[in-house]
């Protein structure tokens, strides 16, 4: 169906080994969030080479590349995330790591590689009219590169109508394409909580404010807030992933740390979750006699796609790859995603493309993951399309 609805098809075809090529190089040397100097000199010099207009070092390590034909006034944008996680990679392959401790375990090389597949064809091939920014992004793996792009003028330096990134999506089947209006993706929060007791000697309890005891009753009390306080049918997560307190089994140490994780999917439940984590704390520790002091780090926003712009994508996809490989109304995802703040500056969307869904797939954040690179042709061919539909002369 492709190959009568786009002459991109045939650009990727004839490219294919090139941008498996490409992709594979950026896996086998990942970088961490803003330190990606490799990767995005990679990606400006191949812009540059295209004959797009490159601006480096946006929000630290970023890149644009601007590209603008014929007269339309109408100004696109779509974003990439180049960043690595600190993971060690166990996956074996020819092009695996060559970096002990990091890789590229949730895909953001072959986001680069689409991406950049897109803009080769769009330089050389494209029927568009207006202005095309494509934006590599640092840091997305809780750095908030978007933020920093965007104080570093971003969308002052280069203005968009709409804009729009993808990520990939294992256990989706390969190359099928989902969308979602509205919340997408879940907001996240850090929530340091030190609990500050009195120490003591564990023969004699009563002398002491064990603050282990009142930490485990804060923890589980916190479980009641999801329970109790959010809607049945609204999504909120309030996550203690460590608890720190204490180094021998006869003393009673003077504090407890918890690390919290907390999530949801609409601005009034963060809103909610973050009161009552705090007021619940705050009722506990004076239970026990002990003082909690809380440190609430708002993380990524809730990732919403605004309508207009996920039904013109969701038009795209159809047209390109089909009805039947289109999700049009996929379910909200508990991850996050700094795109979101993107998208409270402008409007669009954020959708999501199969990784596989076979025997032996790996989710992200896995030391096994590797990104399909089967689905190269396809994002690249839809990013091509999409671009070539949204400034159509």
């Amino acid at each position: 169906m492709i190959k009568t609805l786009t002459p991109a098809l045939g650009f990727f075809e004839r490219n294919a080994e090139k941008f498996i090529s490409i992709r594979q190089q950026i896996h086998q040397h990942p970088e961490l969030g803003f330190q990606e100097f490799k990767t995005s000199e990679l990606v400006a010099s191949k812009l540059a080479q295209w004959g797009y207009q490159v601006r480096r070092g946006l929000g630290g390590t970023g890149v644009v590349g601007q590209l603008k034909r014929g007269q339309s006034s109408k100004r696109l944008g779509l974003r990439a995330d180049m960043d690595a996680l600190p993971i060690q990679e166990k996956t074996g392959l020819l092009y695996a790591s060559g970096r002990p401790g990091i890789m590229h375990a949730c895909g953001h090389d072959g986001h680069t590689a689409m991406l950049l597949a897109a803009a080769q064809y769009l330089a050389q091939e494209g029927d568009f009219s207006g202005t095309l920014n494509l934006i590599f992004q640092p840091a997305e793996e809780g750095g908030g590169g978007a933020v920093r792009m965007m104080e570093d003028g971003l969308f002052d330096l280069y203005p968009c109508d709409a804009i729009f990134a993808m990520h990939n999506g294992p256990g989706t089947p390969q190359g099928h394409l989902v969308f979602r209006e509205g919340s997408m993706m879940a907001s996240s929060d850090y929530v340091t909580i030190t609990v500050h007791g009195v120490g003591g000697h564990g023969a004699e309890p009563h002398r002491a404010a064990d603050p282990i005891v009142a930490a485990a009753s804060i923890v589980m009390a916190l479980q009641t807030i999801v329970s109790r306080n959010a809607a049945p049918l609204d999504m909120a997560i309030v996550t203690v992933g460590a608890m720190h307190s204490g180094q021998a089994n006869n003393v009673i140490p003077d504090t407890a740390v918890l690390e919290l994780s907390v999530r949801a999917l609409t601005r009034e439940m963060r809103e909610l979750l973050e009161r009552r984590i705090k007021a619940l704390v705050a009722a506990q520790a004076d239970s026990f006699g002990v003082r909690a002091q809380i440190d609430y780090r708002p993380g990524y926003a809730v990732l919403v796609n605004t309508p207009a712009e996920t039904e013109f994508a969701r038009q795209v996809a159809t047209e390109l790859v089909g009805a039947e490989k289109v999700v049009k109304q996929g379910p909200p995802l508990t991850a996050s995603e700094d795109f979101s703040f993107m998208l409270e500056q402008v409007p669009g969307c954020y959708l999501i493309i199969g990784n596989g869904d076979g025997e032996g797939g790996c989710m992200v954040h896995n030391p096994g993951y590797d990104f399909n690179d089967s689905n190269l042709k396809i994002g690249a061919a839809y990013w091509s399309r999409l671009t070539e539909t949204f400034l159509a002369e």
